[in-house]
Formats: C-alpha cells, sequence, structure tokens
C-alpha cells in the first residue's frame, strides 16, 4: 500500500518549511547577536582606551634620537653603569626592569633604554634591523655623554647586544644575559607564528584583544611591584601592544637573527648569562649559550628557576651574582 499519498506530501513539505523558516530565525538571530557583541566590545575598547590616554603618568626623560623623543630611566650615583635594554615587545621596559631597578641602583648608575615603539617613546618608520635599533640605542647613550658602561639585555637584546659590542667594542666593559637569545637558537630554519600580524592587529582594533587580555591571567600578578606601577603596565602594554613599529620589528626578527649568526662576543669582554635551568621552547637553552662564550676569557653561565622574565622574581640574585662575577674579573686583571 502506498502511504506518500498528495495529503501527506503537503504535510511533509509544511514541515520542512516551518523548519528551514525557524533555522534561518535562529541564524539571523545569531548573527544579530554576534554584531550587536562585536559592537559593543569595539565601542568598550575605544571608550577605554580613550580614557586611558588621561590615565598614563609620564615618568623618566626624553633624549633626542633620529629627530624623535626616546625615553629614558636614569637611577641610582654609582660609579659604573648598567644600560638595560627590553626583550621583543615588552610594552614598558622602565617599569617592566624595576624590581631589578631596584636591586642595581644602589651600587650602579642604571640607565633603561625604551627603544621606538616601548614605554612612552615614540614610534618610527625607519626599518626595525639590528643596524639600526643598534644605532639609535648608542645615539640615545651619546646624547646622554654615556659612554662607558656595563650592557645588560633580556630575550632579544642577547641579538642587539651582540652586535652591539662588536660595534662599539671601546664602550662596552661587560655583557649580562637576562635569559637572552643566542643567535644559532632557531638554527636554519624560521619559525612562524601561529597567528600572522595581520591577524593580530584586527583583533586589536576590533577590541577583541582587549577582551582576550581581560579574560586571561594577570601578566603581572607575580612581579614585587606596586598596584599603581601594575595598573601603568597595563595601560601602556596595550596601548603598544602590535603598534606598526613593534610589528616591524617582528618582520624583521628572523633577518636580525642571521645578521648576528657569525658575530662572537670579543675575547676579553667578560660576559655573564643568567638563564632557566631549560626553556621549553629551544632545545639545548645552555648549551647554545655555553658555546657563545667558549673562547671569553671572563664567562659565566648560571640558571635559576623561573620563567622567561627571570628579573621579576630573581633580581636580587641576579644582581648578587653579578656583582660577584665582576669582583672576579677585576681580581684576575
Amino acid at each position: 500500500m502506498d502511504l506518500d499519498t498528495p495529503a501527506t506530501g503537503k504535510k511533509t513539505a509544511s514541515k520542512m518549511k516551518k523548519l528551514l523558516s525557524f533555522l534561518l530565525k535562529v541564524l539571523a538571530v545569531l548573527v544579530i547577536a554576534i554584531v550587536v557583541f562585536l559592537a559593543i566590545v569595539f565601542v568598550v575598547d575605544k571608550i577605554s582606551s580613550k580614557s586611558e590616554e588621561g590615565k598614563i603618568k609620564s615618568y623618566c626623560q626624553f633624549v633626542t634620537v633620529d629627530g624623535k623623543n626616546m625615553n629614558v630611566l636614569i637611577q641610582g650615583q654609582g660609579q659604573e653603569t648598567v644600560v638595560l635594554l627590553p626583550g621583543l615587545g615588552t610594552g614598558t621596559p622602565a617599569l617592566d626592569f624595576k624590581p631589578l631597578v631596584e636591586e642595581l641602583s644602589p651600587f650602579y648608575k642604571v640607565v633603561v633604554i625604551e627603544p621606538f615603539g616601548y614605554g612612552l617613546s615614540d614610534g618610527t618608520e625607519k626599518e626595525r634591523s639590528i643596524g639600526n635599533i643598534v644605532s639609535e640605542i648608542h645615539e640615545a647613550l651619546q646624547g646622554l655623554k654615556i659612554d662607558r658602561y656595563i650592557l645588560m639585555g633580556h630575550s632579544i637584546a642577547g641579538i642587539y647586544g651582540l652586535d652591539y659590542v662588536n660595534k662599539y667594542e671601546h664602550e662596552v666593559s661587560a655583557f649580562v644575559g637576562i635569559d637572552s637569545s643566542a643567535p644559532k637558537q632557531y638554527g636554519d630554519k624560521v619559525v612562524e607564528s601561529p597567528i600572522s600580524n595581520t591577524t593580530i592587529s584586527l583583533l586589536k582594533k576590533s577590541g577583541l584583544a582587549r577582551l582576550i587580555m581581560k579574560l586571561s591571567a594577570d601578566p603581572y600578578a607575580a612581579i614585587p611591584v606596586d598596584d599603581d606601577t601594575k595598573e601603568q603596565m597595563r595601560i601602556l602594554s596595550f596601548k603598544n601592544f602590535r603598534n606598526p613599529t613593534i610589528v616591524n620589528e617582528i618582520e624583521n626578527m628572523f633577518p636580525n637573527y642571521k645578521a648576528a649568526k657569525n658575530l662572537t662576543f670579543p675575547k676579553n669582554l667578560p660576559v655573564i648569562f643568567f638563564l632557566q635551568p631549560d626553556s621549553t621552547a629551544i632545545e639545548g637553552w645552555s648549551t647554545l649559550h655555553e658555546e657563545q662564550i667558549k673562547d671569553s676569557a671572563h664567562g659565566k653561565v648560571m640558571t635559576f628557576e623561573g620563567t622567561h622574565y627571570l628579573h621579576h622574581t630573581k633580581s636580587k640574585e641576579i644582581v648578587e651574582n653579578f656583582r660577584a662575577f665582576m669582583e672576579e674579573v677585576k681580581k684576575d686583571k
């Protein structure tokens, strides 16, 4: 017996139309909800950014470099000078280094450089090549009339610092790396970021980056600084997040590693590295740095339990061991 009568077919078609109509309505509601959500996120981000602009507190001082303002912190009255250089993308170097500056400043004159695109420094359209970055740092120190100093750098400053000490060897009295990058850490491969700069820029412009940061764990929770400092770090880190200058520096990262690949530290330059025991991202982390000092007259590698930002939690240990190392160097001379 054939049950598929015209009446049954019409009922089935009617049910399908109702289902399709319902699904389309649900889809329309979802699309509207998403559009409204994105609009709210965008508006909140713009309002927050405008509000935060008025909360930014000026700190440090400006020095003219290449016709622009570069922000620098100077603290301490020691006879010797330590120049601190930040890692890639650190939003507020002078504030990020605060625990380390506090430990160093009783013994040294400490100078924190905020390169273009960082902290309160201007941005720049000049290519973020290793040569330009190193030249700008040197110009800043020349402008401050500082011509003899210890260079201390975090992360990618290990790459810039290596080029720097070869170009201005007569000015640098020692190099200190804080979990600093090594030119050969990636070998010949280029490691692509899982998220493109275009996508990240879109996230920032849409306001979604702010929402993601709000929902993420507080990156400043473990830093021993006051709440006002942490608030300034949050505001400026978001303001500088993936700005055009830093995006260009990221795009130049691997060419800069390549440019430093065959460089070595001058034999008589004291070099000490403070590292994580083993970087989870880079195989043979300590070995790479041991290789860098194998021909140094005064070279040392020390490891501390901690994160890549060792100076957030191990500043006291870093300064104590750095001072002891420099005393040993003086005795050997």
